[in-house]
């Protein structure tokens, strides 16, 4: 497992993503799934550095793990920002035009989709995120 502590910025965003494609590549993660990984990351990674800590500077930690059997990867994002959990957002209505609907709440949709499971909790002052997507 692969630890990584950053301030959470857009600055910091592509170490993240970087980090993260190159555990999965040196795990032999097929690109077609490797794709779908890194833009559920990039989404989570940015909601936490936009809004985790109200627009304030930030701790953000994210776990990338490469289970061997069954073969999947997990990535879990840490915060010690405002409790939030995503997953209980109303799901958007995508069937309405971009006009029709609320902002907000289609880059937790989209990772819900794209990923094969993902879970919330709150624990010891922290939000703890977790995706997981297997990888045969």
């Amino acid at each position: 497992m692969k630890e990584l502590k950053l301030i959470a910025s857009d600055d910091t965003l592509y170490t993240v993503l970087d980090e993260i494609k190159q555990h999965l590549t040196a795990n032999n993660c097929p690109e077609e799934l490797m794709t779908p990984i890194l833009i559920a990351a990039e989404e989570v990674y940015v909601n936490i550095a936009h809004y985790a800590y109200g627009g304030k500077p930030g701790e953000a930690k994210v776990n990338i793990e490469v289970a061997p059997d069954p073969k999947r990867c997990k990535l879990v994002f840490i915060d010690k920002g405002i409790p939030y959990n995503p997953l209980e957002k109303e799901d958007p209505d995508i069937t309405l035009s971009a006009d029709e609907r609320q902002i907000g709440g289609l880059g937790i949709f989209f990772v819900k989709e794209i990923m094969d499971k993902v879970e919330y909790e709150y624990k010891d002052g922290c939000n703890i995120l977790s995706v997981e997507k297997s990888l045969q």
